[in-house]
């Protein structure tokens, strides 16, 4: 009797200590020296949050597929063969603007002379907050300093992404908040903003125009070429137009389809509708660059008024997006699907 009892007290510790140590499926691990913060999913590398001071501002690199195949430009981190060596300040998933407070935060890099320093600002990574793996969801949560050249802090930002994914989608959803301190903070009408991607070359879209590549041993070329090879990528909003008719219309999603390494891929930016300037303006450009632009408006549409936003001392602004990475290729109906479950989200 008395060892029945014993087993029969010891088998459900021996069930507990199954299920609290059983291994989260999504993986969010900052690393012990690397300045990133590692994300996997299965078992499976998925993205990286990396903030070295030289790029200029944190972002989501490299991005890949449920499958593993990476959706985003190497250059100028790791280039590969055939990519493009222009925009050096296009590195993953980033987000930041083209004017704050005149202030230039997109095409800030180590390319920018030194003689131009002033006109730019950078966004410096502080601390992560908290990193938690789970079962059905990772996140991390960080926060940032938007600074200009001298150092001088205008606004904090409080970044939380969450991480999803399963056998054939990869999601990621940032909800960014940029508080104002001392000073108010102007966000001027911009076309370069404010959430960015830079494609893979396989999903830019063909051009016959000429531009320089990087070559076959990985470094950047020095003569402007021609090359659509395995060039594969088209962008289609939500409005139903494709290609470059894309760029600088307005609407609650767009989505890029294209091939990596034969296998279709379609990738998705939502537009939540609590987000200043709902529905966003698509800074979506055939050489890869995949943008959602909130706060520019005239830049884009002339028949519009300018945009300028002011962030009050001790306010702030807040910005949700979701990104979609999925195996195969999705259809307006699935898309716009996707975006009404985004947009019953708080």
């Amino acid at each position: 009797m008395r060892r029945t009892l014993a087993c029969l007290l010891v088998a459900p510790l021996l069930i507990a200590a199954a299920v609290t140590t059983e291994t989260p499926r999504i993986q969010v691990v900052p690393h012990a020296v690397a300045p990133r913060v590692d994300v996997t999913i299965d078992g499976k590398p998925f993205t990286s949050y990396i903030y070295e001071r030289s790029q200029k501002k944190p972002s989501l690199y490299p991005l890949r597929t449920a499958s593993g195949k990476v959706i985003t430009r190497g250059y100028p981190l790791d280039p590969r063969p055939g990519e493009r060596t222009d925009h050096p300040h296009h590195v993953g998933l980033w987000f930041n603007y083209g004017s704050v407070n005149g202030l230039d935060f997109w095409n800030n890099s180590d390319a920018i002379p030194a003689a131009r320093a002033d006109e730019m600002g950078t966004i410096v990574h502080k601390r992560v907050i908290e990193a938690t793996s789970g079962k059905d969801k990772g996140e991390l949560n960080v926060e940032m300093d938007w600074v200009d050249s001298k150092g001088t802090l205008l606004l904090k930002e409080n970044t939380h992404f969450v991480f999803q994914g399963d056998a054939v989608r990869r999601v990621i959803d940032r909800i960014t908040r940029l508080t104002a301190l001392k000073e108010p903070v102007v966000l001027g009408d911009n076309k370069e903003g404010v959430l960015g991607m830079r494609m893979a070359r396989s999903l830019e879209q063909p051009s016959t125009q000429a531009d320089f590549f990087v070559d076959a041993s990985g470094k950047p070329g020095t003569t402007k070429t021609v090359n659509t090879e395995g060039v594969t990528g088209n962008y289609i909003g939500s409005d139903g137009k494709t290609g470059d008719k894309v760029w600088g219309t307005r609407g609650p999603w767009t989505m890029l389809q294209g091939k990596v390494d034969s296998e279709p891929v379609t990738v998705a930016i939502l537009d939540h509708p609590e987000n200043p300037g709902f529905p966003t303006y698509w800074h979506a450009r055939g050489y890869g660059l995949f943008a959602a632009n909130n706060l520019g408006q005239k830049v884009f549409d002339d028949t519009q008024s300018e945009a300028k936003r002011t962030i009050a001392p001790n306010e702030s602004m807040t910005f949700r997006h979701r990104v979609l990475i999925l195996n195969g290729t999705a259809d307006a109906a699935q898309i716009a699907a996707e975006h009404r479950k985004f947009a019953e989200k708080k």
